[in-house]
């Protein structure tokens, strides 16, 4: 039931605020009258909260995975409890403590009350909920197994955010080495090593070839460390609006294809989440056609996605889905196999699924694998340079001790 925050009198001196509950704003001032208090002011909870963090909003990042899944798992469980949808989003809006999302879902139930159907709520805010998710939804209003469907919505995201969490676990270790290798080495060529080679250089004595370089890289540093750092940045930040443009992701998604380790990794990933989205869809009733567009819509290289695109013009034409893949250089033909198989036997979305837990478990083995060698290789770089820079100042003064004795 929708909760209004009220302001009202009682008595000439006597100013209460608080919160009732109440089907509508006027028969929440008409129970406010009855318990003797004067309505000044009344407002439903979730607009007032919408207005009073409106100006805030712009500065909140994009809902974590993890806060939808949740959402989406305790929308499942109200409804087969028996709460009516909008009922069900009223109590979510109480127990969600992600600002964002509580505002989201507060639109939503707007929207809802208002007569739109969820999916067609849900589809205003595509920032927040995927095509797939869409789609999802709006098959669940069709077969009337809304709960069922959402249940399945978050058993995908979950899956999604454990593989997604896996990568950064793995990843979080040599990104931590590069950046305070990256950190030590910058330091020592701008602040450190300058300070020692002008004591060398002062003696006047012939240096060693190590020493020089380092004189001549350190020079350089110690001068222009303030505009590498801005080149850097300014790099960076030109790089990352070209991988905005669809030229530029285009080409770099072609590049990480030709990669021999990353692009096994790319296209299991891609292969795993094409299989599993495709699944989940087809099992809840959506047509194979549209079905493929949204898996397709789902993937992240380009280069693939194009190939899956082409594969739906194909089924458009009468061509069934294990023959226009079979088209597509990056599926293997275990893939296309299983497929068929699925096709032939009626459990096409079975298939699927098992093609998507055989490739979640080569992408735990491909992960283990890159870590295993990148962490190693990491270690030896860093200790190369720091180790470069340190027998670099130290031969000089090895030479100076030989010549004193």
């Amino acid at each position: 039931m929708p909760r209004f925050i009220y302001k009202a009198k009682r008595g000439p001196a006597e100013v209460k605020e608080g919160k009732i509950e109440a089907e509508s704003q006027n028969q929440a001032a008409a129970k406010l009258s009855s318990m003797g208090f004067f309505v000044l002011s009344i407002e439903e909870e979730t607009a007032a909260f919408i207005k009073k963090s409106k100006g805030r909003l712009l500065f909140f990042k994009s809902i974590p995975l993890r806060d939808l899944s949740n959402f989406t798992r305790q929308l499942s469980n109200l409804l087969d409890s028996g709460l009516t949808m909008l009922s069900g989003l009223s109590v979510l809006i109480e127990q969600s403590e992600n600002p964002h999302l509580r505002h989201t879902i507060g639109l939503i139930r707007d929207d809802v009350k208002g007569g739109t159907t969820f999916s067609a709520a849900l589809a205003k805010h595509p920032k927040v909920f995927s095509v797939l998710y869409v789609n999802m939804v709006a098959s669940g209003e069709i077969s009337g197994s809304m709960e069922d469907v959402l249940r399945r919505l978050s058993d995908f995201m979950e899956k999604d955010e454990e593989s997604i969490s896996k990568v950064r676990a793995s990843m979080a270790y040599p990104a931590l080495m590069v950046f305070v290798g990256f950190i030590t080495i910058f330091v020592l060529l701008s602040f450190v090593a300058p300070r020692l080679t002008a004591i060398f250089i002062d003696l006047g004595q012939a240096l060693p070839l190590p020493t020089k370089i380092l004189i001549a890289v350190s020079s350089f540093f110690a001068r222009f460390w303030v505009s590498i750092i801005i080149i850097i940045i300014i790099a960076i930040t030109v790089f990352k609006r070209w991988l905005k443009t669809k030229d530029g992701k285009a080409v770099f998604d072609a590049i990480k294809l030709k990669v021999p380790l990353i692009s096994s990794f790319i296209r299991k990933v891609e292969i795993a989440r094409f299989g599993r989205t495709l699944g989940t869809l087809i099992e809840n009733g959506v047509p194979i056609i549209r079905a493929l567009g949204v898996a397709a819509g789902t993937l992240g290289n380009t280069l693939i996605k194009q190939d899956m695109e082409v594969a739906r013009k194909d089924i458009v034409e009468g061509a069934s889905l294990s023959e226009s893949i079979k088209k597509s250089k990056y599926f293997p033909a275990m893939v296309t196999n299983m497929i068929a198989v699925g096709e032939e036997s009626g459990t096409l979305e079975r298939s699927l699924f098992k093609i998507a837990d055989a490739y979640d478990t080569e992408i735990d083995r491909t992960i283990k694998t890159i870590a295993s060698l990148l962490e190693p290789g990491l270690i030896l770089f860093m200790g190369m340079a720091v180790g470069f820079i340190v027998i670099a100042m130290l031969l000089p003064i090895f030479q100076l001790n030989l010549m004193i004795r």
